[in-house]
């Protein structure tokens, strides 16, 4: 998905003991869209976890793995294009507030869903205020994984004189269509 998207810098928040598979997936995207791959760890040990892990997969050359705090590494990078979030970690709303996504658009991922037991996972409770989400789905992908695509942001500010539109919702427990004007 980094790949088609032609993602160039794709961070991910990892924790220790967590399957290495998406890790693996995301360094070769970047490879193959000459970007950069990013992973964020909360602390030493996670680090050495990760780096033995991607080491013994053969992908470790291309991925940067920084230590730290959520709000402190996140702010050091700029224009995130794909972000892939462990909703096991306990920081994992910190890590999507904190997030400067790419002006033009980004995708984000939360991986661990169901784990969670959120079942009202709201994608505006966890961005940061003014990020406009297109569209996003709930895939039941292993252990869950929510997607959303956040839209460009030019700063552009809708005019009360422009007629509102349409907005189609489909609640998929009930199957029910919901169409009201925004």
């Amino acid at each position: 998905m980094a790949a088609g998207w032609n993602s160039k810098l794709i961070v991910e928040s990892w924790s220790y003991g967590s399957p290495i598979a998406t890790s693996v997936g995301l360094a070769v995207a970047a490879r193959h869209t000459c970007g950069r791959h990013m992973c964020v760890v909360p602390d030493e040990r996670s680090r050495l976890g990760y780096i033995k892990a991607m080491e013994e997969s053969g992908t470790l050359s291309s991925t940067a793995v920084i230590v730290g705090e959520a709000e402190e590494v996140m702010e050091g990078l700029h224009d995130v294009d794909f972000l892939v979030v462990d909703l096991k970690r306990k920081d994992f709303a910190t890590v999507l507030r904190c997030a400067k996504l790419n002006h033009d658009g980004a995708v984000l991922a939360c991986k661990n869903a169901c784990h969670r037991g959120i079942s009202g996972f709201r994608w505006h409770g966890v961005l940061e205020k003014g990020a406009r989400v297109v569209r996003s789905l709930f895939l039941p992908v292993g252990q869950g994984l929510h997607v959303a695509h956040a839209g460009a942001n030019r700063g552009v500010v809708r005019n009360k004189k422009c007629p509102s539109r349409w907005i189609k919702y489909i609640d998929h427990r009930s199957g029910e269509e919901h169409v009201f004007r925004g």
